[in-house]
């Protein structure tokens, strides 16, 4: 049978297939689940690449052994003794060795996270993280250092989850395993993320995240460099601040990112702050100058000016010295587009906002629409959009559905329309617009710079409170960004 493995409890359930299996009550199957996934590290980090000759991991928490290759069974009074090395004896361990399965080890190095010791017969490795310690013997000629890699994997982290679509109230925060970067990857410990529309839309099971992205909800991210996976350039070092454009994932304590997705914060800028930029700064960014290809002077139409979008979009039309426009629901929110730079702003509840555009402008109505709203709003934007104008859908809050005879009223205008999503671009697009951030725009979020960008925050929610985040922005009663701040001991 060789070293294949086993938990400690599987024993069970074992029973004839013919036979009526009893009911597994839930917590049983998570901690199946969680089995699996250390029997699965085991065999494929250790076992098969012969790395080590046999192991065990042991749940600190639970004080005992959870799973183990075939055969090796750690009695439990080693299992507490490992456990109190690393919290009482550590130092005893170092002058004195160990004693495992009746064995004498002779320390050769230990510190707080892995002790190696040895005998004539071959080695023992003991390597903690948080939850978990891993124990391995091992031969002459193994590379018991691979342990400490594969170790890292065992490591919990906590995360925004959902188990079916639905409600805010379906929302929950669990424990699930850290991500390790892969190739060109670097492994992000997240201070802070921000809510955007596209977590709710998700949340509701109508916007599934792009093919091998992480099914975790939130698109931006700030925090710290904790790792890199192989194949890094060297631009970043451990500890550097980063924020970070996501196509999912960011509503953890950990995410990993393609590192040209990566942006340095500034030294005055908080995480919080931070956390508000990378996918509205980034989205507004790319529509008024990757699609709608702004120009010096030209009257820009925002939609959902208070949003983190239009906030955005107002502060990035006047750094283009252009004319922003925008539309919201409240006064409140209309002065606070106005305190971010917009020209002029309408209700568009109590007043038909082409009207005013067109007013405003002296009949000569916008140059370009950013619009989030759709087919609702499919007469009012035609008709205050200028000759030659381009309109950009990017959101459909009003619908997709359009009835009347657009098309006639576009072509009459020799108007264009474009749509564009972010969250969908290719690497190389991500990166490339990334990259044109940094440069363009990113400096001036620095103290003393002028024009000088800022971000709105409307809110601070804890993890543990995301359902109350999401009712917020569904309520559409916040100005600015809806900020996710991540437990202080993560």
């Amino acid at each position: 049978m060789g070293n294949s493995l086993k938990t400690q409890s599987s024993s069970n359930f074992s029973c004839c297939y013919s036979c009526r299996q009893p009911e597994i009550p839930s917590h049983e199957r998570n901690n199946r689940r969680k089995m699996n996934q250390l029997q699965a590290l085991l065999n494929d980090s250790l076992i098969r690449t012969k790395h080590v000759e046999n192991a065990a991991i042991i749940n600190i928490k639970e004080r005992k052994v959870c799973a183990s290759t075939f055969g090796f069974n750690v009695p439990p009074e080693n299992a507490l003794n490992l456990i109190s090395t690393f919290y009482k004896n550590l130092l005893q361990v170092r002058r004195g060795g160990l004693c495992f399965k009746e064995k004498y080890y002779k320390c050769v190095r230990a510190d707080e996270h892995s002790i190696y010791l040895q005998n004539p017969d071959g080695g023992l490795i003991v390597v903690k993280t948080k939850a978990f310690i891993l124990v391995a013997t091992y031969r002459v000629g193994m590379y018991p250092s691979v342990c400490v890699e594969a170790v890292e994997k065992l490591e919990k982290m906590l995360a925004v989850y959902f188990d079916c679509p639905g409600g805010p109230e379906n929302l929950y925060v669990k424990e699930v395993m850290k991500p390790q970067p892969g190739e060109g990857e670097v492994l992000v410990k997240v201070s802070a993320s921000a809510l955007n529309r596209a977590d709710i839309v998700q949340r509701r099971g109508k916007y599934p995240p792009p093919k091998g992205a992480s099914d975790i909800l939130g698109l931006e991210a700030a925090g710290s460099v904790a790792g890199f996976g192989p194949g890094c350039k060297g631009r970043w070092k451990i500890g550097d601040a980063v924020m970070a454009l996501l196509s999912g994932g960011g509503q953890a304590e950990y995410v990993t990112v393609p590192e040209g997705y990566l942006m340095p914060i500034p030294n005055d800028m908080t995480f919080i702050q931070a956390a508000a930029i990378p996918e509205a700064w980034l989205t507004a960014f790319q529509l008024l100058h990757f699609v709608g290809k702004i120009q010096k002077g030209e009257r820009v139409l925002i939609h959902a000016g208070a949003s983190g979008v239009g906030i955005a979009a107002i502060q990035l039309v006047r750094l283009a010295k252009a004319v922003p426009i925008v539309t919201a629901g409240t006064q409140e929110k209309l002065k606070a587009a106005a305190n971010a730079g917009a020209a002029a702003g309408f209700n568009y509840k109590s007043e038909d906002f082409s009207e005013k555009v067109l007013e405003f402008t002296q009949g000569a109505g916008v140059d370009i629409i950013l619009d989030c709203v759709g087919g609702s709003y499919w007469e009012k934007n035609l008709s205050c959009l200028s000759t030659d104008g381009r309109w950009i859908v990017y959101g459909l809050l009003g619908g997709g559905e359009v009835h009347g005879d657009l098309l006639a009223r576009l072509l009459s205008k020799r108007g264009s329309i474009h749509t564009s999503l972010l969250r969908s671009r290719d690497k190389e697009y991500k990166e490339w617009l990334v990259k044109a951030f940094t440069e363009d725009v990113l400096p001036y979020f620095s103290r003393g710079a002028s024009p000088h960008l800022e971000t709105l925050v409307d809110s601070i929610y804890p993890l543990h409170g995301i359902a109350e985040a999401h009712r917020l922005m569904e309520e559409n009663k916040n100005i600015g960004k809806i900020v996710i701040e991540m437990p202080a001991s993560s």
